[in-house]
């Protein structure tokens, strides 16, 4: 159908415009004339182009772990209340203020009117709706629990988030100091420095290796700002790329599971997220060795990644849950490992694993409130380190000046 603006008489003499839709300008025609009217021109309409910034804004918003979390738990609570999936999908969709999720939505919406189910349209968005999320939904549609299901999903979700914003909140604290500390000590740099530089050449002072290296930096930051911020860019970028490669995140979590105080939130964190996939999974229809390779996307650090693969080859071969756990006690606490041969002797493995997950959530809680107390000595002595060489580099020439004179 197309639109055309019309033009017609009325029997009175009185002219009529406006715009209607018709399949062609003779159809609309033969309707104007049914109607009592005599047309006097017939065009098609033209359309206005709107221009606005949907690319754009989709191109950059993300979709928080919030909003899928929402998602989750508004659409399982309307399928409990009786509204039908295509029925609550719509309703998401309008509600949604998010455009990259409506658009989504209105994708998933279209697949599931087509006939094809919730699960796979959601797979068609793996960088949105993780394996955990797509299986959960699966084994939901199997049994018949879709709605149970979408729970499960929506409090797994809640619990990573949950951890997320704690683990994160406890690192605000040493950000900004180090933030501050490296702002104070290009200002130092830039406007103090040089003054004392001058001072030292006109008495002609022979300047140690440490105050050398100060003056130094002062200089190349003066002399050669652009240099330096491109350096700072550089070595940001290597930083930001060598973490984010495969050798580098296999560094960093080795060096997270040996730091002090941080190997215990990594170990208890993990072993959560781990017991808590798992137990979910399992509970709602999900083969185990299923369960332990969807968990092995779920779980952050490298080495747990490597361990629940190998957990996965070793229980198709007829291995346990439980021998898995004990003879991976560096990572996983014994406590795990014990209650996982609780449950698979009284036929309760999920139950058993759930309780491993909140006992450890529990720690974490308790481990991240208490971060902030333990980081905050360890910066005052980074900071007094860098407060004291800095001081002993210029006050030093200076002493010696005093003692020439």
């Amino acid at each position: 159908m197309s639109k055309f603006e019309f033009k017609a008489r009325k029997a009175s003499g009185e002219i009529v415009e406006g715009i209607r839709e018709g399949s062609d300008r003779f159809q609309l025609s033969r309707e104007l004339v049914s109607e009592g009217f005599i047309p006097v021109s017939i065009k098609p309409a033209q359309t206005k182009v709107k221009y606005d910034f949907a690319f754009f804004n989709e191109l950059f918003v993300r979709i928080k772990l919030h909003e899928k979390i929402m998602f989750a738990r508004n659409l399982s609570s309307m399928l409990s209340a009786g509204l039908s999936l295509s029925r609550a999908l719509s309703v998401l969709h309008k509600q949604t203020d998010n455009v990259k999720l409506k658009r989504i939505l209105k994708s998933i919406l279209e697949d599931v009117e087509s006939g094809r189910s919730l699960s796979q349209a959601t797979s068609k968005f793996p960088n949105v709706f993780s394996s955990l999320f797509v299986a959960m939904i699966a084994a939901g549609e199997e049994s018949g629990s879709l709605p149970a299901s979408l729970k499960i999903v929506s409090e797994q979700l809640d619990k990573v988030y949950v951890i997320r914003k704690k683990v994160s909140g406890a690192m605000v604290y040493p950000a900004i100091i180090f933030v501050a500390m490296i702002i104070i000590g290009a200002l130092m740099l830039v406007y103090v420095v040089p003054n004392l530089t001058k001072s030292f050449a006109e008495f002609g002072a022979k300047l140690p290796y440490s105050t050398q290296l100060v003056v130094n930096s002062s200089n190349f930051l003066l002399n050669h700002y652009l240099a330096a911020i491109m350096l700072l860019a550089l070595l940001s970028s290597l930083i930001y790329y060598g973490f984010n490669s495969k050798r580098g995140q296999r560094t960093v979590d080795y060096i997270f599971l040996r730091l002090p105080v941080v190997s215990s939130v990594v170990k208890q964190i993990n072993s959560a997220s781990a017991a808590r996939t798992i137990s979910s999974l399992v509970s709602s229809g999900v083969t185990i060795v299923k369960s332990l390779e969807i968990t092995t996307e779920v779980v952050q650090n490298y080495y747990y990644k490597e361990a629940l693969t190998h957990a996965a080859e070793k229980i198709q071969k007829g291995g346990s849950m439980s021998d898995f756990f004990k003879e991976e006690e560096k990572l996983f606490p014994i406590l795990m490992g014990e209650m996982a041969e609780v449950g698979e002797e009284t036929g309760n493995l999920p139950a058993m694993l759930m309780n491993v997950a909140v006992f450890y959530e529990g720690e974490v809680d308790a481990l991240t409130k208490d971060m902030s107390t333990i980081i905050e000595p360890v910066l005052m002595l980074f900071i007094g380190l860098a407060v004291g060489f800095f001081a002993i580099s210029m006050v030093q020439p200076i002493y010696a000046l005093s003692g020439n004179v």
